[in-house]
């Protein structure tokens, strides 16, 4: 979109209405979405002809050039970032994004609405729409016709809103933590002392993977609450299993000594 303010109107004032239009085919053949005049300035009657022998339509706004970048710029960004679907739960859990993952039927719904009921919230159940902000920021929602629907087997499809208030859910939120479930595997290879960290990209931007074996008698929104927990912790400096594994090397090396 071309934004035409004070001074590009008062430059084209300068010109023969003849050259002006000229000069304006020259812009707009270059498909031209649309032309916003800011400050409420009076459209020539040429510039009118010009935009639609191209079929450009051509908008006003009483708000100076500043306030109308101020507000395009964050519509745009949003309107054109990339983004993508998955399939999966988004929970607010003590402030963190917490996405889970993994196949049909192992639980993720069940899960989210624990953490609901012990007062966390919901963002989106089964579709999450991702949306990549700036260079490093995921961000996810629902889909609008959804709303914070979830489907529980067995029960069906309840309002999360409506059972549990609005204090249960969010409009959107930052996904920093993705949280595989998958049933419990013998020879699976999971890790014990999370010094290996999983890493997953999601439209390039790479976000921290916690895979979760699931068994019978695990309390999983417990285990996700302190995902959650220990996250937060890595964010403000501090690494549990790092600083651990440096003092029982310490302690190690002392008792050779």
């Amino acid at each position: 979109m071309w934004v035409f303010g004070e001074t590009e109107m008062r430059y084209l004032a300068t010109l023969d209405p003849g050259e002006a239009s000229t000069r304006l085919d020259v812009l707009f053949a270059f498909d031209v979405p649309a032309v916003l005049v800011a400050k409420g300035l009076e459209v020539p009657e040429y510039f009118l002809r010009a935009a639609t022998a191209h079929s450009v339509p051509v908008l006003r706004s009483p708000r100076s050039t500043k306030e109308v970048y101020q507000l395009l710029k964050p519509f745009f960004e949003l309107q054109l970032a990339p983004r993508t679907t998955l399939h999966g739960s988004l929970a607010s859990v003590y402030g963190v994004g917490l996405l889970f993952v993994g196949d049909s039927g192992v639980g993720k719904s069940e899960c989210v609405l624990d953490l609901v009921e012990r007062g966390h919230r919901l963002v989106a159940d089964d579709l999450v729409i991702v949306s990549r902000q700036g260079n490093d920021v995921l961000m996810g929602r629902g889909h609008e016709l959804q709303g914070h629907h979830m489907e529980i087997r067995g029960v069906g499809i309840i309002d999360v809103s409506a059972l549990f208030g609005v204090r249960a859910i969010r409009q959107q939120k930052r996904i920093e933590v993705i949280v595989q479930l998958e049933l419990w595997d013998q020879y699976g290879d999971y890790s014990r002392t999370g010094l290996e960290e999983e890493v997953q990209e999601v439209l390039g931007v790479p976000i921290p993977r916690v895979t979760i074996p699931l068994n019978p008698g695990k309390n999983i929104t417990v285990i996700s609450e302190v995902v959650a927990m220990n996250h937060l912790l890595k964010y403000s400096g501090v690494n549990s299993a790092a600083r651990f594994d440096r003092k029982l090397r310490q302690y190690l090396e002392q008792d050779y000594e």
